[in-house]
């Protein structure tokens, strides 16, 4: 009986989760990555755009085609030093799922790091889509209803939770 109760009460039947706000911040892994593959792949120091989503556009134009294969790798090897599970957040994700609430994920971070992030944060079972990305709010928007619940911080989320 709880689940309908969470469903009238809130008025949710999906959430879209902004990764960075409301699971965990992969802008360090991010920042990190861009210095290391840096010396790689022949980056200038500040070159690129400090939006993910533009700095994603002039590495798919720049001759550094295997960017994203070496980003996978570098979030793949070190998550677990810039990510860890938040044990309110987890049971958080399982009460929602468990109440029918349906899961999505956005962030403006290339899809190579938001798939390893959201394993990494112990969402991945709960989840039902991850959107990464330019335009990653509104195509999880449509996949997952007009009428979804955006939530960009850990403490929305917790209050949503039953």
């Amino acid at each position: 009986m709880a689940a309908p109760v969470l469903v009238e009460a809130h008025g949710v039947t999906a959430l879209l989760l902004d990764l960075d706000g409301a699971l965990g911040d992969t802008r360090p892994l991010w920042r990190d990555w861009l210095e290391d593959a840096g010396r790689v792949l022949e980056l200038e120091p500040g070159r690129l755009p400090e939006d993910r989503v533009a700095a994603a556009v002039a590495l798919d134009r720049s001759a550094a085609r295997n960017w994203r294969t070496l980003l996978e790798r570098y979030a793949a090897d070190r998550a677990t030093i810039y990510l860890r599970p938040a044990a309110e957040v987890s049971a958080a994700l399982r009460a929602l799922a468990g109440a029918g609430v349906r899961l999505g994920v956005f962030t403006d971070a290339p899809r190579e790091l938001a798939v390893i992030a959201v394993s990494q944060l112990g969402a991945a079972r709960r989840v039902e889509v991850i959107e990464a990305g330019a335009g990653a709010l509104d195509r999880l928007r449509e996949r997952l209803g007009t009428d979804a619940t955006v939530v960009e911080t850990r403490a929305r989320l917790l209050e949503l939770a039953p």
